[in-house]
């Protein structure tokens, strides 16, 4: 298993640790397996709720993966999409990891973990790479997350695991154009 930091923009943590390919049997515990009924786990929150013109949309395909797809628009002060579970105990604990196995587009995409706060676009981020076309699997520990609001750092907000009820992806790599990602499933376990 080996870490590999990325070049990152002033305000973004990012951590991205490969993992061996694995069947997701073998890997943690479960949080989203993909099916027809899981789309309705799902919402879309794209840069609209602030005037921008991004377009995302999720479909579960025939194969068992969440397809994320649309559209990047930097038009309107806009330049996100993003699409995240709907609120549930997800039982996370100290010293986990989020685990994602994702087909993506060679971009940049960005997981967040929410809590319940009053606190508007809050959440903890960690960006990670995805390879054109090719599975890979993501392993995010969660003390690695930064708590982030409007796109910066805030300080002395310490996530605790057992308070974080949804989780989501985020594509906010200021290059406007088409996007896919394919996620097969999410899940947790210890970090390594």
């Amino acid at each position: 298993m080996r870490l590999t930091p990325f070049s990152l923009p002033v305000f973004h943590l990012a951590l991205f640790v490969a993992i061996p390919t694995l069947n997701a049997d073998e890997v943690g515990r479960a949080l989203f397996d993909f099916d027809d009924a899981s789309a309705r786990e799902w919402q879309i929150v794209n840069d609209g709720v602030m005037g921008g013109l991004s377009k995302g949309r999720i479909e579960m395909d025939a194969d068992g993966h969440m397809r994320f797809f649309g559209e990047l628009s930097l038009e309107n002060n806009g330049g996100f999409a993003s699409v995240r579970s709907r609120p549930k105990d997800l039982n996370l604990n100290d010293g986990d990891a989020i685990l994602l196995r994702v087909k993506g587009d060679g971009r940049k995409y960005t997981l967040n973990a929410y809590v319940p706060t009053r606190q508007v676009a809050f959440s903890y981020q960690a960006d990670f790479e995805t390879k054109q076309d090719e599975w890979t699997e993501v392993s995010i520990p969660l003390a690695r997350l930064q708590a982030m609001s409007f796109g910066r750092p805030v300080r002395n907000a310490e996530l605790q695991p057992s308070q974080v009820n949804s989780v989501g992806i985020l594509l906010g790599d200021k290059k406007a154009g088409p996007f896919e990602i394919l996620v097969d499933w999410i899940r947790v376990a210890p970090a390594q």
